[in-house]
């Protein structure tokens, strides 16, 4: 009996800063969807330093074209920001705007992917505005955000010393969201009964 490929979920999200609150929440809802099956990879601190997008320019640098490779190959993808002055960062703007050089795919930017979002600020405003923000991104990507997404207030105490989240509804918050990603995968991967026409049924 063949075994059913494993979904690909990649996390790309974080600030330059390696171990930012955000890539610890990041890093919480990849684990989740890895507990449930899923095969996982992650683009956050450094990596995301890249060059300012130019889409007249089609050479790639390597960081770039790594990125591209993960997305264009994923099942499902779950996407961090820090909220600057109430939306996404800068350099996730930046990572995003790559995601263009998919316009020509056979799979179109997110078109069909599940997309799980978190967000985090040093206030409730902000994460809450920068998440909605991230879903109106994804919209335009053609990708499919899940129900739940995280919204986390910095200002709280969030992780301990290990980058183990030590709030409840937080952590609650981030599980669903690799879960719900994991969940769409499936669904998507499970072919759906082929609907007949019903011959019996009288023309009008």
């Amino acid at each position: 009996m063949s075994q059913k490929k494993r979904p690909f979920i990649v996390g790309v999200g974080g600030t330059t800063r390696a171990g930012s609150s955000t890539e610890k929440a990041l890093r919480i809802s990849l684990a989740a969807a890895e507990a449930q099956g899923a095969e996982v990879d992650l683009i956050a601190g450094p990596e995301l330093d890249l060059p300012m997008y130019n889409p007249s320019t089609p050479a790639r640098a390597p960081g770039a074209e790594r990125l591209l490779s993960l997305l264009r190959r994923c099942d499902g993808v779950i996407l961090a920001s820090p909220a600057y002055h109430g939306s996404i960062s800068g350099l996730m703007k930046n990572t995003l705007d790559y995601v263009a050089d998919m316009q020509e795919d056979d799979r179109v930017y997110f078109d069909g992917v599940a997309v799980g979002l978190i967000a985090t600020a040093g206030g409730w405003q902000g994460a809450v505005q920068t998440l909605a923000t991230m879903r109106s991104i994804v919209h335009a990507l053609r990708g499919w955000p899940t129900p739940m997404g995280a919204a986390l207030n910095s200002a709280l105490p969030l992780f301990d010393a290990n980058g183990q989240c030590t709030d409840l509804s937080s952590k609650f918050q981030l599980e669903t969201v690799g879960q719900q990603v994991m969940q769409f995968c499936r669904m998507c991967s499970t072919p759906m009964p082929s609907v007949m026409p019903n011959s019996s049924a009288q023309s009008v």
